[in-house]
């Protein structure tokens, strides 16, 4: 248990202090950072972590396949506890921000007032920081989610949660959940969602909860991944399932499925959402997508391999391509309310597989690397086994 006290009208000490989980380079093992005083700027607030989830994007740096600014605090999907706060913090919906909320927050902090805020892009602000991607830095020692505690700053999107929401469901909303619902807000500009044919390729969690959302908002939806256990999640949320592995006459493959749907008077795909990052999953998205439809790529986080496009047959099938990358303050909010809604019958809480204590760290990175599971959660307060 953590106790804060304030001093004066800036600091805060906590005690035992705050410990964060430093990353310097591929193959070299976490270190253990104490950061016993935070000062708290106007609008800020530090949050004591209850649970942290591993991005993918955390697995691509550790293991060197991204650029990152190191040494670095990763993480930035998790929910915690506000136990101090600066002068005016608050939440996204201008709301006073209060102690003892509990809150998830964007995995971006904005100025709100460069040309790309006032455009609405306050993901690609100017002047643009992100929570477990910073280098870490006097200050703000507590920036990434693989910690007891972080500091979180003026111009992050602040989201409360219910107290019965579990942890595991709240905690991926900071980026997949927020960015799925991003997606999909990218292809409803250009179509009407309900009565769609909607083809996600990637069941991770992005993957799935774009799946979800689609179905929630009247869509069919056909999920594609080669996990048979991330396929039969797809299937008992509603969407029909395809092993892009398939051969031959397997009912599973797409060109079956889509038959399938013909027959039925889907004639095309019309939103098509890779979200996996293959080069062969951006591929089939670009091949599939129909007349008039709209091609959403979100899993292209991280470097890969170049995937050639005809542009006549974009142009000829006015085909739209649009790339998502993180979300707004708005959808973060939409975010949590479909978490409070569907999280049940959907049983979200299932993608989080396994949860590692904080000085388990490499071992939970190494878990998440394996992908058995859709998630693996890092909880600080769990002792080790």
């Amino acid at each position: 248990m953590h106790t804060v006290e304030r001093v004066g009208e800036l600091d805060v000490i906590v005690k035992p202090s705050p410990v964060a989980m430093v990353w310097n380079e591929p193959g070299r093992p976490h270190d253990a950072l104490a950061a016993p005083g935070v000062r708290l700027a106007p609008g800020e607030a530090l949050v004591e972590v209850e649970l942290a989830t591993i991005c993918g994007s955390d697995v691509h740096t550790v293991r060197g396949d991204r650029a990152a600014a190191a040494p670095l605090v990763l993480g930035h999907e998790q929910v915690g506890r506000v136990v101090a706060i600066g002068e005016g913090a608050v939440r996204a919906d201008g709301s006073l921000l209060e102690l003892g909320d509990r809150v998830v927050w964007s995995v971006t902090v904005s100025c709100g007032e460069c040309d790309r805020c006032r455009r609405g892009l306050t993901q690609k602000c100017r002047s643009l920081a992100k929570y477990g991607h910073e280098r870490v830095h006097r200050g703000w020692e507590l920036s990434g989610g693989f910690a007891t505690h972080v500091q979180v700053r003026a111009g992050t999107a602040i989201v409360r949660v219910s107290e019965t929401l579990p942890a595991a469901v709240a905690a991926p909303a900071s980026c997949a959940t927020a960015t799925a619902m991003a997606a999909l807000d990218a292809a409803a500009e250009r179509v009407e969602l309900a009565g769609a044919l909607v083809l996600v390729t990637g069941a991770g969690q992005i993957g799935l909860s774009v799946a979800a959302m689609a179905i929630e908002s009247g869509a069919e939806v056909i999920v594609a991944d080669p996990d048979a256990s991330r396929r039969e999640f797809a299937r008992r949320i509603g969407a029909v399932p395809v092993d892009p592995n398939a051969k031959g006459a397997s009912p599973d493959r797409l060109e079956a499925v889509l038959t399938r749907f013909e027959a039925r008077g889907f004639r095309e795909v019309v939103v098509a959402v890779e979200a996996s990052g293959a080069a062969t999953a951006v591929r089939t998205v670009f091949d599939v997508v129909g007349v008039g439809g709209v091609a959403v790529i979100i899993g292209s986080g991280a470097p890969g391999a170049e995937v050639s496009v005809d542009p006549e047959s974009i142009v000829r099938r006015l085909v739209s391509v649009t790339g998502v990358h993180n979300y707004s303050a708005p959808q973060l909010v939409r975010a949590v309310e479909f978490l409070e809604r569907s999280w049940q019958p959907l049983r979200l809480d299932e993608l989080v597989g396994a949860t590692h204590p904080l000085t388990e760290i490499d071992l939970a990175l190494d878990e998440a690397a394996t992908g058995r599971y859709v998630r693996v959660g890092v909880a600080p307060g769990r002792r080790p086994v």
